[in-house]
């Protein structure tokens, strides 16, 4: 986020707003006007006491209150305008632009599609596509894969890491395995 996407302020209720790498919208702020201290000359501060809500697809709702002038980087969407349409696009471009929506619409909000097999070079057998099922199924993905030798761990890994990958679900991904391997 740049400078000129976000501002520092006071939010409104409404708002969007980042507050530790997340996004959230405001939904409510209390002002709090604490005692005089000797350590700022005798004067009275005003604190904010915001309360959020998270926009982010894997958090979607989760609350949070913060004292807003006290959070290190929160900072503030401004609103913004759609661009005034002064032409068309080239048929290549709005051609090019509609596939990406297509893909993005299928692959975020279908469950029942499956993108990762097709964007893998490798032979998958039909067990090993169980975990994505799963996974996309999963608010929170959290799985153990723990199948015997040879009947491919690490693709069904990289299936489950692509799918989430694919549908922007995914920040981190954590593989724990034996140090021997």
């Amino acid at each position: 986020m740049t400078t000129a996407e976000a501002i520092r302020g006071i939010p409104e209720q409404g708002q969007l707003v980042e507050v530790r790498g997340q996004r959230f919208a405001v939904t409510d702020i209390r002002i709090s006007a604490s005692p005089m201290s000797p350590v700022l000359g005798g004067q009275e501060t005003v604190q904010h006491l915001v309360s959020l809500s998270s926009v982010e697809d894997d958090a979607l709702g989760e609350e949070l209150q913060v004292v807003w002038e006290l959070e290190p980087g929160a900072s503030i969407f401004e609103a913004r305008e759609l661009p005034y349409p002064d032409g068309f696009d080239a048929p290549d471009r709005l051609d090019a632009f509609l596939d990406a929506v297509r893909w993005g619409a299928a692959s975020s909000a279908d469950v029942r599609n499956v993108q990762s097999p097709f964007r893998s070079g490798i032979d998958i057998e039909d067990y090993q596509l169980d975990p994505v099922v799963r996974a996309i199924q999963m608010p929170r993905v959290n799985l153990l894969i723990a199948d015997d030798v040879g009947l491919g761990k690490t693709i069904e890994t990289g299936l489950v890491a692509q799918e989430l990958i694919l549908r922007q679900r995914v920040r981190r991904i954590l593989v724990v395995c034996p140090s021997s391997l």
